[in-house]
């Protein structure tokens, strides 16, 4: 037996020494030294070179810093939608109608021998608020008009014809607001400008007033834009909760966009590769069972990792310093950790949210990459030693390893 040991090591240094120079074994492209070697042009790292990153370990309290929802809601923005529809005032471009009634015919606009007509009334030709935010009214002169309500232009026309004529009376319609409208844009059917009217435009009212969506209710987002104020909420978060469907307010711009959320794994998994989320709210449990779990021959359960760039002051808060000054995009690089052998690590997992492009990496155990390593040595010594030899070394590698 001491005569196969040794020539089976013998063979395995010498196997070693082969592979080492060997250009003949199987491979998808050119050699990597063989890349270097010609490069007329190569610029190498430093040694010292190295992107600074994170390791946090996913835990129950690491999970109150991630919550499963991590869009910037509508209704915390703006306000809730119980909130009612906003105050029209009028504005540049409305365009208005203005009635006058008098109570007695003989007075400023009723003739004296109109006795016999139905009211005594008479309707101004349509007027338009000037750039000057005015209109004007015979005997009144100008009115001030933009960023007032129809009744306070009311109250300020009597109150100017109260000396001249009979008991003087005014109603104000609105024929087309131009300054209340709320543009929709995007992946919508229709884009379009819509006018708010007085009973209040929500955000599906205005989506719906566009044509409604191009594209799939999970894949599209809605941004809505309130002058300096910006808020993203997924489609479908609308249409399940109703907080969410806001009033609109003028000057508001409603952007839907179609994104195809995804990550990617790469491991010891069923699947590698980019994989959609499919749904708004996908847990890293969820994702983990997208990529077909972890395969019991390769994975460590224990090393489940997730690459995200994650917001600086998320960090401070959980007391990690990044040394990430203000300005820039403040991210910083995270790896999180997920352990799978604990019995709380599935819970974990389907608390904690997967964000657009993460990286699900899952790696080899320890005892996977030993037995990759001898296989390779095996299709050299096996005419030397045996599978019996084999096994034992395999056996003997993995107890080590434990």
């Amino acid at each position: 037996m001491r005569s196969y040991g040794k020539a089976y090591f013998a063979s395995v240094a010498s196997a070693l020494l082969a592979l080492s120079g060997c250009s003949t074994l199987p491979r998808s492209g050119p050699d990597d030294q063989a890349i270097e070697r010609q490069a007329s042009v190569y610029l190498a790292a430093q040694k010292t070179e190295q992107t600074p990153y994170a390791l946090v370990d996913l835990t129950a309290n690491v999970l109150g810093f991630f919550p499963l929802e991590a869009n910037k809601t509508l209704s915390t923005g703006f306000g809730p939608s119980r909130k009612g529809p906003p105050s029209l005032p009028l504005g540049v471009g409305d365009v208005v109608s203005i009635t006058l009634f008098e109570s007695a015919a003989g007075g400023l606009f009723i003739p004296a021998d109109a006795g016999s007509r139905p009211g005594n009334f008479i309707t101004l030709p349509n007027q338009t608020v000037d750039t000057r935010g005015q209109i004007n009214v015979p005997y009144a002169g100008a009115i001030r008009a933009a960023g007032r309500l129809p009744e306070e232009i009311r109250a300020d026309i009597e109150q100017r014809l109260a000396d001249r004529a009979i008991e003087p009376q005014v109603v104000i319609n609105l024929v087309q607001s131009r300054s209340s409208q709320i543009s929709v844009l995007g992946d919508v059917n229709g884009a379009a400008k819509i006018e708010i009217n007085p009973n209040g435009e929500r955000v599906l009212d205005a989506i719906s007033g566009a044509g409604g969506l191009s594209a799939p209710g999970r894949e599209s987002y809605v941004t809505l834009q309130r002058g300096s104020t910006t808020a993203t909420v997924p489609f479908e978060e609308l249409l399940s909760n109703p907080r969410e469907n806001i009033f609109l307010y003028p000057g508001d711009v409603v952007y839907v966009n179609r994104e195809r959320r995804t990550f990617l794994a790469f491991g010891a998994s069923g699947l590698s590769g980019r994989v959609d989320f499919d749904e708004s709210n996908l847990t890293l449990a969820e994702a983990i069972g997208k990529v077909g779990g972890l395969l019991d021959s390769r994975a460590d359960p224990a090393q489940v990792f997730l690459y995200r760039l994650v917001d600086a002051q998320t960090l401070a808060r959980m007391g990690v310093q990044t040394g990430v000054t203000k300005g820039g995009d403040g991210q910083f690089p995270v790896i999180f950790r997920l352990n799978l052998r604990k019995p709380d690590g599935l819970f974990l997992a389907q608390k904690f949210g997967m964000r657009d492009k993460d990286i699900l990496y899952i790696s080899n155990s320890d005892s996977a990459e030993v037995t990759k390593f001898l296989a390779v040595v095996n299709t050299v010594t096996s005419g030397v030693a045996g599978p019996a030899t084999d096994a034992v070394l395999v056996r003997n590698a993995e107890r080590t390893l434990r």
